[in-house]
């Protein structure tokens, strides 16, 4: 049998402040849905605006983390959209990629990436910076990282691990191409990244990498293959693999600087008219080759696209990711920001890249371990072979 359970319950009385809170809410809701805000927002605008009151005013616990809730939601927002390429970013994420995109950030002043899967694979290194300084070199992996490993899938926090404040140190631990292993310290620093570097190949070719198209890239790269044409070079080999992209207006001018005359990059705004941007007679003027990746990014796939579609040049390397929307970055009242997609893009002739991207002439995956623009690199070689055949 069972025994039933009295429970005695007393009537409580909710408090002046709670009832001017509610009340405040509740007028607050009222105006949201007249007048300019209901012709501008709509109903699904007011809703996410009534909520956010709600949650302010009505809800229980009254030390809410509403600015997480509020990431999280803008987060979630844009990605319903149903766009690969917009995104939310809070706060923090904002200023990391602002300073990002000014070609600097604090750091030990490497270039990585993470096809080993002992750790990161160190492929440039900075001169006179840190890391520099304390006898890193490309070919070098970074195993760990003040002790702790790096290998497997926390090679992606890897690079979150090294950055950190301007003046605290890091400690490095290394494997070399020999198999040593070594821990070095550096001490991390403001810096500024050039977008390019190039040397002289052998056989008067001149190989430039160029890592983003974001502040100074052009005037970057254009510094690079001049002092390679100063050097003898008679070709060129332009490397975009594992390029994000960056400015359109960075990508025009060293589309310019490139090309001949003729159209060279469409844009398709939501508003506004079509925009044709066209390169001016003044070119480089040498055979040219591309080298891109299944990691060559927007402004990186378009350069690659409208070399050959403008100067003939045969690409080398894997099918690219097939980018074709360009974003702004809008800066939000909370410190964040939100990049949307407002335009779509094409190359001169219009040809759109989205879903299918490059197909290279020479299609073939980098070595496992090799270095890009090392002596291992087989990608570089099939464009070395391009331009020679």
């Amino acid at each position: 049998m069972e025994e039933r359970q009295t429970v005695h319950t007393q009537k409580r009385r909710r408090s002046p402040a709670g009832w001017v809170k509610i009340l405040a809410a509740a007028l607050l809701t009222l105006l949201l849905s007249t007048g300019a805000w209901c012709l501008l927002l709509g109903p699904d605008g007011l809703t996410m605006v009534q909520v956010f009151l709600l949650a302010r005013f009505a809800f229980v616990e009254e030390d809410a983390d509403l600015g997480g809730a509020v990431d999280a939601g803008l987060d979630a927002f844009v990605d319903a959209l149903g766009d690969r390429w917009s995104y939310y970013l809070d706060r923090e994420s904002y200023q990391s990629t602002t300073q990002r995109r000014a070609n600097s950030y604090v750091g030990v002043g490497v270039t990585i990436d993470y096809s080993r899967e002992e750790g990161l694979l160190v492929q440039s290194v900075v001169k006179d910076g840190p890391a520099d300084r304390a006898g890193v070199v490309p070919g070098d992996v970074v195993t760990a990282v003040d002790g702790l490993s790096i290998a497997g899938d926390a090679r992606q926090e890897g690079s979150g691990r090294i950055k950190g404040e301007p003046g605290t140190q890091v400690v490095l631990t290394l494997l070399g191409e020999d198999g040593s292993t070594r821990d070095v310290t550096c001490t991390r620093a403001s810096l500024h990244h050039p977008s390019a570097s190039g040397k002289l190949l052998e056989g008067e070719i001149g190989y430039v990498q160029l890592s983003n198209f974001y502040s100074g890239s052009a005037d970057s790269f254009r510094g690079e293959v001049d002092a390679l044409l100063d050097q003898g070079a008679r070709s060129l080999i332009v490397d975009v693999r594992g390029n994000p992209g960056g400015y359109v207006s960075e990508l025009e001018q060293i589309l310019d600087y490139l090309l001949p005359e003729g159209p060279v990059f469409t844009s398709k705004p939501r508003w506004g008219w079509q925009s044709v941007y066209q390169s001016d007679g003044n070119c480089l003027g040498l055979p040219m080759a591309v080298l891109a990746d299944r990691n060559s990014y927007s402004a990186a796939e378009l350069l690659a696209a409208q070399l050959r579609e403008s100067a003939g040049a045969p690409i080398a390397g894997e099918v690219t990711s097939g980018k074709g929307y360009s974003q702004i970055t809008f800066p939000l009242l909370n410190g964040g920001g939100v990049g949307l997609s407002t335009a779509a893009y094409c190359t001169g002739s219009g040809r759109s890249l989205i879903g299918e991207g490059l197909t290279p002439d020479a299609e073939l995956s980098l070595t496992e371990g090799a270095a890009m623009g090392g002596p291992e690199d087989n990608q570089l070689q099939a464009a070395i072979g391009l331009l020679r055949s």
